[in-house]
């Protein structure tokens, strides 16, 4: 009977994760979708909170109005970047390649003999002749088809599943028991209490932790912006978008948004054709990031991972190095969300052993 019993749960756990990654598109849907309704939910009991007389929202329309808030936020963010980038693109465009050689004619000299002794030029060929090549190469009208194939194909799936992602979420805000429910369905009856308690407490945890990662990202576009902008950096606003954008990635997240701002400083420094001012640019970019970084370090971070999720900041770090180690740099963006879903399931259903009751104490003090 046993034996029987534990072939039915490896084969439910095979068939399980088989299903979850024949359909992974659709599971990506809902938990983009989940993110959304905990972002979304404290909107929604705000707006049904709000009494005009004896009216009221209902709560269906209360989240259509949140739903339309999430929105319009994403859509702000688009309608802003786009701009930003065509205009960094124009500055690309307008960079004098003859000038730039000839202010960069020893750096590229030094450059080819560096390529000649490593193989990647051969002896009869120059650097501007390959980069030439390469670029014929790339721009040949095979590629150019299957690129615009390949984008169309992306914008067909990409307006799909935005479609759905906001579909599941106006579900998931208007009947807030949904998951829950469906999940009480496969959990035996003695551990209902304990299933319904993880589901409130992960739900509260994570909305915590959730909006105050959107506090920090706009927190840290508009400091990188302002400063990059007071310091006369062009296409200030777009270089702080994409690092606060890529701050959501802990730890590599600033060190890459810093050397993509830096690129950026440095492409409409060469479209300007102003060589000297490269050097300043680079150090402006930089200082900015780091002051930037240490406000989020002291003020912002502290706030959102030991206050919103209830866990020391050496066992965040720890948590952190374990998603990176196991999934790279998506396992870092994760790592915090699962670690605490996995606490609150340990505290209901594994606090008997003293470990855990350490771990999750600060869950259970709220």
């Amino acid at each position: 009977m046993n034996n029987t019993r534990i072939a039915g749960t490896i084969a439910g756990v095979i068939i399980t994760g088989f299903l979850l990654w024949y359909f992974s598109n659709i599971v990506t849907y809902f938990l983009v979708a989940i993110v959304l309704s905990m972002i979304g939910a404290p909107i929604v009991r705000f707006l049904s909170s709000l009494h005009i007389g004896r009216f009221h929202l209902p709560r269906t329309l209360s989240c259509i109005l949140a739903l339309l808030i999430i929105i319009a936020t994403f859509g702000l963010f688009i309608i802003v970047f786009i701009p930003l980038v065509s205009k960094q693109a124009a500055l690309i465009s307008q960079i004098d390649t003859e000038s730039l050689s000839a202010n960069l004619r020893e750096l590229l000299a030094r450059l080819e003999v560096i390529l000649y002794n490593t193989g990647f030029l051969k002896r009869d060929q120059t650097l501007i002749a390959f980069l030439n090549e390469s670029v014929s190469n790339f721009a040949n009208t095979k590629r150019i088809f299957n690129f615009l194939n390949d984008m169309l194909s992306f914008t067909g799936s990409f307006f799909v599943g935005v479609f759905s992602i906001f579909f599941i979420t106006f579900f998931l805000l208007k009947e807030e028991g949904l998951i829950s429910g469906l999940v009480l369905l496969m959990v035996p009856e003695r551990y209902s209490k304990e299933t319904i308690t993880v589901f409130s407490e992960s739900k509260r945890l994570l909305s915590r932790y959730f909006i105050g990662i959107f506090i920090e990202v706009a927190s840290m576009i508009t400091l990188i912006s302002a400063g990059t902008s007071i310091l006369g950096i062009k296409n200030a606003l777009l270089i702080g978008f994409i690092g606060g954008i890529m701050n959501v990635i802990p730890y590599l997240g600033p060190l890459i948004g810093a050397s993509i701002g830096v690129v950026l400083g440095i492409t409409s420094v060469l479209g300007e054709g102003v060589y000297d001012q490269l050097i300043p640019v680079i150090i402006i970019i930089v200082s900015t990031f780091l002051v930037a970084n240490l406000i989020d370090n002291i003020l912002l971070q502290p706030f959102i991972y030991s206050s919103s999720v209830k866990a020391h900041p050496l066992e965040i770090f720890i948590v952190l190095l374990m998603g990176g180690s196991m999934a790279g740099v998506i396992g870092m963006v994760l790592a915090i969300p699962a670690y605490t879903v996995i606490r609150v399931i340990a505290s209901q259903f594994l606090n008997r052993f003293r470990i855990v009751q350490k771990l999750t104490e600060r869950i259970r003090g709220t």
